[in-house]
């Protein structure tokens, strides 16, 4: 097999994830080949499309959501992210189990402890038959059915059980940060059916690979995938990493030359391309790896140089203000300062 050095899949990962080149394709395609987009704070997927996309502008997206094209939910890792529609309607019965397991975790068994979770779910789904509910209205109602149970957390384990989508109001473009006022809606997802998860890893390698059945399972919360990868292995190509792993990828997947030159980029908050890998040494470095990850669940806005996370980056008042990891030279320091000057307007949009 052939080995691939971390810079060879530094450029891959670069390539596929639209950060060596800004792509011409329009903002629904470029969702659904990263499969989603990490979304725990709306404005930010606006952001990872502008550093992907060629002219993308706030609207590109806003309009999708408006349209419902575009959906934010609970998806990848029992996590918020933006998928297309149609994807997450196949690919939200997929990931059920992964959702599920998280709704029995100790935070909601301390809550909900001799509820039956079926009866718990009727609850909801007769609540929110109506159509839209603000999520502290179904909290209310819940609370109201079960006292002495914190509504809140009720709520949430029911978004974790069942499929609901935000308004496109929550999940647009706004104010920074979480939103206070949530509204979800129940939506429907087709049947679970064969082959949807061999679908869901081919589109995996085609946005992150090349990978290892760990890669895959970080990035997607299900576990136990060696089954299925390996019923899969005469389809796919398989290399060996730096540290001798074996990796796979699709055959036709392109592997740009290691030394291809990687542009300045600002990822947002939470970006898959960081997040997407158990090994993100592709990316960052080891070392630097609390300092983008500091604890709570923050992963923070990331700054790529020469393709792999030199700093750390937040806006605040008005300006970018970057913290590297170490020194910046003269010359990535410009190409840093022309690619803040061209975010800013972006980042300083008003919604109308």
């Amino acid at each position: 097999m052939t080995a691939l050095s971390r810079r060879a899949l530094n450029r891959a990962l670069l390539q596929r994830q639209f950060l060596l080149e800004r792509t011409g394709l329009a903002a629904l395609e470029v969702i659904g080949h990263l499969v989603a987009m990490q979304a725990q704070e709306p404005n930010w997927p606006y952001l990872g499309l502008w550093t992907r996309i060629r002219g993308f502008t706030h609207a590109d997206l806003t309009t999708l959501l408006t349209q419902g094209r575009v959906v934010r939910s609970g998806f990848l890792r029992s996590t918020m992210h933006l998928t297309a529609a149609d994807d997450f309607r196949r690919l939200r019965p997929v990931l059920q189990p992964v959702l599920s397991r998280t709704a029995g975790s100790a935070h909601f068994r301390r809550n909900n402890a001799g509820l039956d979770p079926e009866a718990l779910l009727a609850e909801a789904h007769a609540l929110l038959k109506a159509g839209p509910l603000p999520r502290r209205d179904l909290a209310r109602h819940l609370a109201a059915l079960h006292p002495g149970r914190d509504g809140r957390t009720l709520a949430g384990e029911i978004e974790l059980r069942t499929p609901l989508v935000h308004d496109p109001a929550t999940a647009s473009w706004g104010g920074w940060g979480t939103r206070s006022s949530v509204t979800v809606t129940a939506a429907a997802t087709d049947a679970p059916r064969p082959g949807a998860l061999r679908d869901l890893i081919v589109r995996y390698l085609a946005a992150f690979g090349p990978a290892t059945v760990a890669d895959i399972q970080a990035w997607c919360g299900l576990t136990r995938l060696d089954q299925i990868v390996s019923e899969m292995d005469a389809d796919l190509r398989h290399y060996t990493g730096p540290d001798g792993r074996r990796l796979l990828d699709l055959p036709d997947a392109p592997l740009p030359d290691p030394d291809t030159p990687a542009p300045v980029r600002l990822l947002p908050a939470y970006d898959n391309a960081l997040l997407g890998h158990a090994d993100r040494s592709r990316v960052i470095a080891d070392a630097d790896r609390g300092q983008v990850a500091p604890g709570q669940a923050r992963v923070l806005p990331t700054l790529l140089v020469d393709g792999f996370v030199r700093g750390t980056w937040s806006f605040t008042a008005g300006e970018v203000r970057l913290t590297p990891f170490s020194p910046l030279s003269a010359s990535e320091q410009q190409a840093v300062d022309r690619e803040i000057d061209q975010l800013l307007p972006f980042l300083s949009h008003r919604r109308a």
